[in-house]
């Protein structure tokens, strides 16, 4: 299976912290994500900045459209961002108009599987193209104290048997990974593991190195 790719969140309040986060860590680092928090405090102008920073990554706008996907979704890839979320809540007829505006810019979407959703829709929006999900565990999840069980690793089993690339988050670590080894994931994100660590850019390698060892 090839290694997954390693994404941080940038989920900083503001401008100035977000660029402290990612310039210790940019070279361990294969994508971006401007959080849905930092483009709330600080706009699309926020994606543009970090993708003029560096224009050689993927640059991920986790804007969470729910709605207008036609006028939504150009704003965050016109700023900058090579793909851009929308919630798995959308309505068929958002997701299929981020699709097209996506298509059009030669970038993608992803469905963030945040909240309630079921396979009857994810088969749906297979059936209109979708090709990335965003397997979340959420930030109040993770606070309550729930773990990644078996309920995680089936559904997450059954969405890349749909040929969906997956991306997981929530809350991930180093250690965290090997219960994920035998599937394909296409991406892990980590957010306050890397940028809260001690030193971030040795978190960011262990990381790397970890994914290197655990998919062959």
């Amino acid at each position: 299976m090839a290694k997954p790719l390693l994404q941080i969140a940038l989920d900083n309040l503001n401008e100035k912290d977000a660029y402290a986060s990612i310039t210790q860590v940019a070279e361990a680092i294969d994508i971006i994500e401007v959080g849905t928090i930092l483009i709330c405090a600080e706009g699309k102008s926020i994606v543009q900045k970090l993708k003029t920073t560096y224009p050689n990554k993927i640059i991920l706008a986790d804007a969470k459209i729910a709605d207008a996907g036609k006028i939504l979704t150009p704003m965050m890839l016109d700023s900058g961002a090579d793909w851009t979320t929308l919630i798995c809540c959308a309505e068929l007829a958002t997701i299929a108009g981020a699709l097209e505006v996506a298509a059009e810019r030669s970038k993608d979407i992803q469905i963030e599987l945040t909240g309630y959703w079921d396979f009857d829709q994810a088969v749906a929006w297979r059936g209109l193209g979708v090709d990335q999900v965003v397997y979340h565990r959420s930030r109040d999840a993770q606070a309550a104290g729930v773990d990644w069980g078996p309920a995680d690793l089936d559904k997450i089993g059954r969405l890349c048997e749909l040929g969906f690339k997956v991306t997981v988050t929530g809350g991930i670590t180093v250690d965290d990974l090997k219960i994920f080894a035998k599937y394909p994931i296409y991406i892990f994100i980590a957010g306050r593991s890397i940028r809260d660590a001690p030193n971030p850019l040795a978190a960011a390698e262990a990381f790397q190195i970890e994914l290197a060892r655990l998919w062959k």
